[in-house]
């Protein structure tokens, strides 16, 4: 049941918007018919299909960067307060800046197609990681660092036993957020370097088909939706030892 009631003010925005339009207190050329994006859907499937597969390869690979580097960093960063007053600003650097200023600079760097968009996906997604995944390796009780101090475990030892399956929640946490900030990389790369639902949504916007683009966005909210759910079921299933769910 839970699963089935965001669709309902989907649903209803849907059939607010159709009457609108159909009605012509909207205008057509600002705001396409809900009827119209779903033509389009079945219409341009073949295209929006191809782009939807671009844009997913593209994000999912500079997550997984995110991830990985993200961590790595946030592991490094938390060993040393002085290495974090010296290097952190440089994460924060990334994640104000726009990256639709960034793209051109990255498309002369790796060239226009797959590696601009990973890194424009890479690049919006790296901060939530490292921040997320700081606070929960610092976020250890200081009775058990103690004890670990009291029992002479190094620090490898602290890291693996304590810092990170207290990490763990914020890491997740810190996953989703960037899932959906990787997906907004990647299309904002794509009106630069080509490929995926941006090069269709820019596409369309030259035919001025706001049917088309409406549809290539929907496509882009439900790939960001369906890999925020995803991290999500995994981070239950992975937390269940120590972390209590809600049913």
């Amino acid at each position: 049941m839970n699963f089935l009631l965001p669709w309902i003010p989907f649903l209803a925005l849907g059939l607010v918007v159709e009457v609108l339009v159909r009605t012509e207190i909207v205008p057509s050329y600002l705001l396409p018919a809900t009827s119209d994006v779903l033509v389009s859907l079945v219409r341009d499937h073949k295209e929006l299909l191809g782009g939807l597969e671009s844009t997913t390869i593209a994000a999912v690979l500079g997550l997984l960067l995110s991830l990985t580097l993200g961590l790595f960093a946030a592991v490094v960063l938390s060993l040393s307060e002085r290495l974090r007053h010296a290097f952190l600003p440089y994460a924060v650097f990334f994640q104000t800046v726009p990256i639709i200023a960034l793209a051109p600079v990255l498309v002369i760097w790796f060239g226009f197609g797959r590696p601009t968009v990973m890194a424009s996906a890479f690049i919006v997604s790296v901060f939530p990681m490292i921040a997320n995944s700081i606070a929960g390796l610092l976020a250890p009780d200081p009775m058990l660092l103690d004890l670990f101090r009291l029992h002479k475990a190094s620090r490898f030892q602290t890291l693996w036993k304590l810092r990170l399956p207290t990490a763990m929640p914020s890491i997740f946490t810190g996953l989703k957020i960037a899932a959906g900030l990787a997906v907004i990389g990647a299309v904002v790369g794509e009106f630069v370097a080509g490929g995926g639902l941006g090069e269709v949504v820019d596409a369309a916007r030259t035919q001025q088909r706001l049917d088309k683009v409406f549809a290539a966005v929907l496509l882009s909210s439900f790939l960001g939706l369906a890999l925020v759910g995803l991290i999500d079921l995994v981070s239950k299933l992975f937390l269940r030892s120590w972390m209590r769910v809600p049913k």
